[in-house]
């Protein structure tokens, strides 16, 4: 195999949007001026332009459906949220290894794309406020272009691409990052903001300067950075809720297709397969984790991504999955039967968790001024009121140990589990994206009826918060049992 490094995500910025944005700067625009390339490919850019990609952008637009002014905004409120003479210093990701030279397709940090949209390894974005118009400085240090390396690793958008493309004031190449951010830590009287990058590859590769990063973390010499970026990203703007409306209704039919497809005798890692390639199919750049498939009691693990066994005729299969579309994350679940039709003990079951489901969605509005904690907390109630009408006597203790262990629901975005360092007890605001995913698993005990156990269900939708009423986005995936057999059946 040859090793050949890919980007995934793509961005454009028109000459012309970047004059408006930044009227000082002599830009000449995209087509017009040369930049360094290998003779051999045509294209200059280590992403997608509108040029090279008219059938996913438009004009103007930095990444498929968001433009150059909305991340120019993005960056203009982080700004204001920081006081005088702020810098902030955010990394993207290094390309990532499974084993020796076998990389994992590039996936950025989703903080540093949220901020600029730049989805090349090896990067840093750094922000400077300052009493100018635009109110801060913003310098990107990146791969430069090197027609031997793009040969085999495709090309790169360089250090004259990102000033045309991202909005940046200045543009260096990326070896020289470290002397930069050494320069800052040990001159700047200003307050640094950025995040240790821990375990993850990043430019900041030298063992001494992440300590002292961690050192100046914990004296409150530098803030940590995401927290900011993450309190933005919590309310989703228009553009943003298109694109998750996209992304809900592509994964959405991927699960149609896959219900249609299951019978006995395939695969767990079959019915993957066939999610996977639904998703991709329909405009999906990848599945957003390794999904759930779980036929039977492997379905009683929360987490269960070995997808190795045989569905068999009889069992309910759980699936838990979703694409990634231009960056936004889908996360489905469902439960269907393998042989197509629901017995009547797994009809009973499911329709209990259905209706916690159903219900917890209508509360995800802002007229409820209700939290996600909260919802969860009704979800119990909940649960545990139709369950004892199945039959089951249990306690408190039973039902969120055993039953029902999980939380309702966590925040989505460009992250599954998104905004992971603000807590679920804030209310719920319009255009704030959540998940609703109350589910049941009924382990081998007789405590428990018998006709329950060795089943477990998950019913879980993505739903925008509106005012005074939710939108689903995931709304197309089958959910109601007549539905779900109707889909079954009909393959």
């Amino acid at each position: 195999m040859l090793v050949n490094r890919i980007a995934t995500r793509t961005v454009f910025q028109s000459g012309a949007a970047i004059l408006r944005l930044y009227p000082k700067r002599n830009i000449q625009p995209i087509g017009k001026r040369h930049l360094s390339r290998p003779s051999f490919n045509r294209r200059c850019y280590g992403q997608a332009v509108h040029q090279t990609h008219p059938h996913l952008m438009t004009m103007g637009q930095v990444t498929p459906g968001l433009s150059a002014v909305e991340f120019e905004q993005r960056r203009a409120n982080l700004m204001k949220t920081l006081p005088d003479n702020a810098v902030v210093i955010c990394l993207g990701y290094s390309t990532r290894y499974m084993t020796n030279n076998i990389f994992y397709q590039f996936h950025q940090n989703t903080d540093f794309w949220y901020l600029c949209g730049f989805n090349e390894p090896d990067a840093a974005l750094v922000l400077e406020k300052n009493n100018s118009v635009r109110g801060f400085k913003q310098s990107m240090f990146v791969l430069p272009k090197n027609s031997n390396v793009e040969m085999w690793d495709g090309p790169r958008t360089g250090v004259d691409g990102v000033k045309d493309l991202f909005g940046a004031d200045e543009a260096y190449d990326n070896t020289r990052f470290m002397a930069f951010l050494k320069e800052k830590m040990e001159k700047s009287k200003h307050m640094l903001y950025m995040d240790s990058p821990g375990k993850i590859p990043t430019l900041l590769s030298d063992e001494n300067t992440k300590k002292c990063i961690a050192s100046g973390l914990k004296t409150n010499y530098i803030k940590p950075l995401s927290r900011y970026i993450q309190e933005l990203r919590m309310v989703k703007t228009n553009h943003e809720v298109e694109i998750m409306k996209k992304s809900g209704i592509i994964s959405a039919q991927a699960f149609v297709e896959a219900m249609k497809y299951t019978k006995p005798g395939l695969s767990e890692a079959q019915l993957w397969a066939k999610l996977d390639f639904e998703c991709r199919v329909r405009g999906s750049s990848v599945l957003a984790y390794v999904p759930v498939v779980a036929t039977g009691s492997n379905a009683l693990s929360m987490h269960y991504v070995r997808n190795d066994m045989e569905m068999k005729e009889g069992e309910l299969v759980l699936v838990d999955g979703g694409g990634e579309y231009n960056g936004y994350a889908s996360d489905i679940t469902r439960t269907w039967p393998v042989s197509g039709k629901f017995s009547e003990s797994q009809k009973e079951l499911y329709q209990a968790v259905l209706n916690v489901n159903k219900a917890c969605i209508k509360m995800c509005t802002e007229v409820h001024s209700i939290s996600l904690h909260q919802i969860h907390t009704e979800s119990v109630r909940l649960m545990k009121k139709e369950l004892k009408e199945l039959g089951f006597t249990i306690n408190n203790w039973d039902l969120e140990r055993m039953l029902y262990p999980h939380h309702v629901g966590h925040y989505l975005g460009l992250d599954v589990h998104d905004l992971q360092d603000l807590d679920r007890s804030r209310k719920l605001k319009e255009n704030m994206v959540v998940t609703i995913e109350p589910g049941v698993y009924v382990p081998y005990n007789d405590k428990f009826p018998k006709k329950y156990q060795g089943i477990g269900i998950r019913i879980e939708d993505n739903i925008v918060v509106g005012k005074e009423e939710p939108y689903v986005l995931t709304a197309t995936a089958p959910k109601e049992i007549a539905d779900i057999e109707f889909c079954c059946e009909n393959n």
